[in-house]
């Protein structure tokens, strides 16, 4: 499935038809789950948990995405990509409704559960496919497909603040299921792939030992579960610090959608950059600028400093992992591509799903700008890493 330059269009075709119905997905997905984080003040109250309860539901979600990213990815090589991207918007589809009708917290972690396998099983096969579809312009398209993400988070927050103020959380997640129900359908029509069941081998041991005995991938590895970790706790509780900071609700709201709105703008740019100059300084270059923002947004006391902060921090964080994904994918044979990234994902997800646990337990106890604070070491850690250790 190759393209060439010819037949790599980015917005019409085969190709552009299906960049654009994963995306689709991926958006609905991150639209879905990130919702949870501008709830989250409005869920723990509901279902009587503490700050940290909270953040291991968030962390559940996040650890079962991560188990499933190498299984999915070993499963995308031997199967088809659409097998799982189809099963993976099922299953998550399943779980939100879960959610919408949790009467308890551990109700409420079962579909945070079923969630985290259904959007595990997503986005390594459809990276995949990405990359099966383009080669002279996989920049621009892992550009565009990543911000797709972000989109998600707008949505997210837009779905936060409407809920907030005409319903209860739990009205947010049955429309994002039946959403994800029409993408699957989409998927299936307009995919040239068919469906494939068979037995797997998922090889753990020789993909590990593949990738661990590589020094420079493991260094990566290192970083982007920096990164990872980084982004999941600012993530989950950035509307819950800003509150804490005693800003209104609104503007907590609305930071997370600059995020995620500052997000889907610099992908697309940072994955075409990253097509004309070496990744390898790039990547850290934009954690440096991420980690000076994230200072500025601890020491900020009004709403004005507050989002012009979380705007440069976006700027920073996201434009990483178009460049560092196109990185990688450099790294991989081809014909086990799949399997090798969802191998470093399942790793660095699962590291980086720590964070909201970290941030909600710090917060319990000490603060929120200490927790925030600590997750700054991370970014310029993660920046020495791949600039000392981590470039060819």
């Amino acid at each position: 499935m190759n393209g060439t330059p010819d037949e790599e269009h980015l917005f019409r075709g085969y190709s552009g038809r299906l960049l654009l119905v994963v995306s689709l997905g991926w958006a609905l997905l991150q639209a879905g789950r990130l919702s949870i984080s501008p709830l989250l003040t409005n869920i723990a109250g509901d279902l009587q948990v503490s700050s940290g309860a909270a953040g291991f539901a968030v962390t559940v979600v996040w650890g079962t995405y991560a188990i499933l990213q190498y299984p999915s990815g070993r499963l995308s090589d031997q199967l088809s990509r659409t097998t799982l991207l189809v099963a993976g918007l099922s299953l998550a589809a399943v779980g939100f409704l879960t959610l919408s009708a949790a009467p308890t917290y551990l109700a409420f972690l079962f579909g945070a559960v079923v969630i985290g396998v259904g959007v595990g099983l997503y986005p390594t096969p459809a990276r995949g496919l990405v990359s099966d579809l383009f080669v002279v312009k996989r920049g621009r398209a892992f550009g565009l497909h990543t911000a797709s993400g972000d989109v998600g988070g707008i949505l997210a927050a837009g779905i936060g603040t409407v809920v907030i103020a005409v319903a209860t959380w739990r009205a947010a997640f049955a429309p994002v299921a039946v959403a994800l129900l029409l993408i699957a359908l989409l998927l299936h029509v307009w995919s040239d792939e068919g469906y494939e069941l068979a037995s797997i081998d998922l090889a753990v041991g020789d993909t590990f030992r593949r990738i661990l005995g590589v020094p420079r991938l493991r260094w990566l590895l290192v970083a982007y579960a920096l990164y990872a970790f980084t982004w999941q706790a600012a993530t989950s509780f950035l509307p819950t610090y800003l509150r804490a900071k005693e800003l209104s609700p609104v503007v907590a709201n609305a930071s997370f959608a600059l995020l995620f709105l500052v997000g889907a703008a610099v992908k697309p740019l940072a994955g075409g950059l990253g097509d004309r100059v070496p990744r390898g300084l790039l990547a850290p270059a934009v954690l440096v600028v991420a980690a000076g923002s994230l200072l500025v947004l601890v020491s900020a006391s009004t709403s004005a400093v507050a989002l012009a902060a979380v705007a440069a921090f976006a700027a920073g964080l996201l434009a990483y992992p178009p460049v560092m994904q196109a990185y990688l994918m450099d790294s991989f044979p081809g014909d086990s591509m799949g399997g090798d990234l969802g191998a470093m994902r399942s790793v660095y997800i699962g590291i980086g799903s720590l964070g909201a646990t970290y941030v909600g337990v710090v917060g319990q106890y000490v603060d929120y700008d200490t927790a925030f604070v600590g997750l700054v070491g991370c970014l310029l850690l993660s920046s020495a890493v791949i600039v000392l250790r981590g470039r060819e």
